[in-house]
């Protein structure tokens, strides 16, 4: 995520000529969003790291679902 906020903030940079970067060519400019782009589609998939994310997700929901009916339990009785 960091390279895609990079990428943006030195796209304004160079649109606006502003410092050093309205001298760097397009292709350095981008350079972090393309980065960005191989890490969401070639590093996360092969390391597992989105599936892995999305997994921990339906573990916290599925705990907080647990928790919540288990208090209701609790306080029907009283």
């Amino acid at each position: 995520m960091v390279f895609i906020v990079v990428g943006g903030l030195f796209v304004l940079l160079k649109y606006f000529e502003i410092g050093p970067f309205g001298h760097l060519s397009w292709w350095l400019v981008c350079l972090p969003l393309i980065a960005g782009l191989l890490w969401f589609e070639i590093v996360e998939p092969m390391f597992g790291l989105d599936k892995k994310r999305a997994h921990d997700e339906l573990e916290r929901v599925k705990k907080s679902r647990i928790k919540q009916q288990l208090d209701r339990g609790q306080n029907r009785r009283r």
